[in-house]
């Protein structure tokens, strides 16, 4: 295959248009929440994925867990934990069968901010969603992101 065939190009500018809807969702989710809570798009996600932690079997997330949910590296989601935890929006504790591992929760205040900032991310993702889809290039994967549908919810013991 060379530089110029076709199958590359395609795949080329099928990761461009989503590179390129990704920023633009990315971009309005954040002066929404940044405007109208004080948070990041990456604050927002620590505190969604945190707050899905359950006291069952595997409910607590490792760090290197939460990293890769929320796509940051160790060292900046340790960082990030820091800075909230600094705004009184996460705890961290440790691990009461495992005195090395340390466990980060969300905190009252952080559920509070969580549960004000939900409308806001979701419109903000409809918004930018339906921005999106006015554009020809952008359109197909609008719907493929539109058609996903939510993992189960498993039971928490």
């Amino acid at each position: 295959m060379t530089a110029t065939d076709p199958a590359l190009t395609a795949l080329a500018n099928g990761w461009a248009a989503l590179y390129l809807l990704y920023g633009r969702i990315e971009a309005h989710i954040e002066r929404a929440l940044q405007s109208e809570h004080d948070l990041s798009v990456r604050e927002y996600s620590l505190l969604d994925v945190l707050s899905r932690q359950h006291d069952g079997e595997g409910g607590h997330l490792q760090m290197k867990q939460v990293a890769d949910a929320v796509v940051l590296s160790q060292s900046a989601t340790t960082r990030l934990v820091t800075r909230l935890e600094d705004r009184g929006l996460l705890a961290r504790y440790l691990c009461p069968t495992d005195r090395r591992g340390i466990y980060t929760d969300v905190t009252q205040d952080g559920l509070t901010l969580l549960e004000q900032a939900r409308p806001t991310n979701d419109t903000a993702l409809r918004e930018a969603l339906d921005e999106a889809a006015k554009n020809p290039e952008l359109a197909p994967l609008v719907h493929a992101v539109k058609a996903i549908k939510p993992p189960a919810t498993p039971a928490h013991p």
